[in-house]
């Protein structure tokens, strides 16, 4: 079934490559990265915050499949999956709160906000059924730094035991006291999904494809991963003013308006990534969450929130108004430098390059989807119709060669 040789990870002249173009747009390899790499992965859902009281709620809608977080009456926060148990209808859309049961809009089906199903209409016409075998199904759930994540396929490290140390280094931005300071953000880009997480993996492009962060901040273009493939990194408010006011402004106003704050953190940046899709980006005045879900071969969904702690001061206003300037600008230049990269992965012309000590993290993140997904060190993409099969072929004997040696 596979005649091909796969790719060696260092090539004869030592230097380091991606993965192959074909990579990059082949809707049945997305399909089978959305099996073998989002679902046994965390994905963020909401701030604690979004659910204070009971039947506040908040989903999450990803390729195929939508999970649903709310708090109980009993003060409980739990995950589910977003389906009735009876024909599949999805039951709720975006965030808000429910008045005490979760009600299908299809045919009526109730459930409490534990998951149990309480109600059904004319429940005499399902003889034999047992309303405690058809309760929400649950879907794994942990909470770090007040975020809300869940894991739609169970294993794996616990969100503590992957952020480890970096858990500590978050901790004076206060994460756990902030709120959503704007409706949640989604949009579609023109790139496959990991186009788009390559590019948010490395700062080797900040000098020039952001100039502004250039213009401001002392970037570490290298940056740090732990075995987990959590990455982080930082980036110090520069003392020479930008030229641009609205930065020139932000590094005058953060260390003198958060004086709450330790006066490294108001000058500090803290970028963090999370195999395989989550950026985590860490500010004096606020936080987003930059989700990078799979859509097609060539299109992936971006998710945005963004939260602050609670200041009315005018001050604090500003602050955020200038870091949502900004910031608003980079995500502009991510988005077109990642579909002028989709774009020329088609050429005739492209074969993977080199890459820099600087996209570690990238090579991090590709070393990962080949051990999930071993089909992608082919050179070329299997016959049609045929690539799980492959994938599951090359893992067999992978497996195979493991238990021998």
């Amino acid at each position: 079934m596979n005649e091909q040789t796969p790719i060696a990870l260092t090539e004869v002249d030592s230097m380091t490559r991606g993965l192959p173009a074909w990579t990059y747009f082949n809707q049945e390899l997305t399909e089978l990265e959305y099996q073998r790499v989002i679902l046994p992965s965390w994905q963020f859902v909401c701030h604690v915050n979004q659910l204070k009281n009971p039947g506040d709620f908040a989903t999450l809608d990803m390729m195929r499949d939508s999970v649903l977080v709310t708090r109980g009456k009993d003060g409980e926060i739990r995950a589910f999956s977003n389906v009735c148990r009876h024909r599949g209808s999805k039951l709720l859309d975006g965030a808000g709160s429910c008045k005490g049961r979760i009600r299908c809009p299809y045919h009526g089906w109730s459930y409490a906000l534990d998951g149990r199903l309480m109600g059904v209409p004319s429940e005499q016409t399902f003889p034999g059924m047992k309303k405690a075998d058809f309760g929400l199904k649950p879907v794994e759930m942990e909470i770090v730094l007040g975020l809300v994540f869940v894991r739609l396929v169970s294993g794996g490290p616990s969100l503590e035991e992957m952020f480890k140390d970096f858990i500590e280094m978050a901790r004076p931005y206060r994460l756990e006291e902030m709120e959503p300071i704007q409706q949640l953000w989604t949009g579609s880009w023109n790139c496959n999904w990991k186009v788009a997480v390559d590019n948010n993996l490395e700062n080797y492009h900040v000098p020039i494809g952001h100039p502004g962060y250039h213009r401001m901040l002392d970037s570490d273009l290298m940056g740090e991963i732990n075995e987990h493939g959590v990455a982080v990194s930082e980036s110090v408010l520069k003392e020479r003013p930008s030229t641009v006011w609205s930065e020139r402004l932000y590094q005058k106003m953060a260390p003198e308006v958060l004086t709450d704050l330790p006066e490294k953190t108001r000058r500090t940046w803290l970028f963090f990534s999370m195999a395989p899709n989550i950026g985590i980006d860490i500010y004096p005045d606020s936080m987003d969450v930059f989700q990078i879900l799979p859509q097609t071969a060539e299109t992936c969904v971006m998710r945005y929130p963004v939260f602050s702690r609670p200041d009315a001061r005018r001050e604090a206003k500003v602050l955020r108004y200038l870091n949502a300037r900004i910031n608003r600008q980079v995500g502009h230049e991510d988005r077109d430098l990642s579909e002028r990269v989709q774009m020329g992965l088609r050429s005739n012309g492209y074969e993977p390059g080199p890459l820099s000590n600087y996209e570690h993290a990238i090579l991090d993140f590709h070393d990962r989807l080949r051990a999930a997904c071993p089909v992608v060190t082919l050179p070329q993409a299997p016959a049609h119709g045929t690539l799980a099969a492959v994938n599951t072929a090359m893992l067999e004997s992978e497996s195979g060669d493991a238990a021998a040696a």
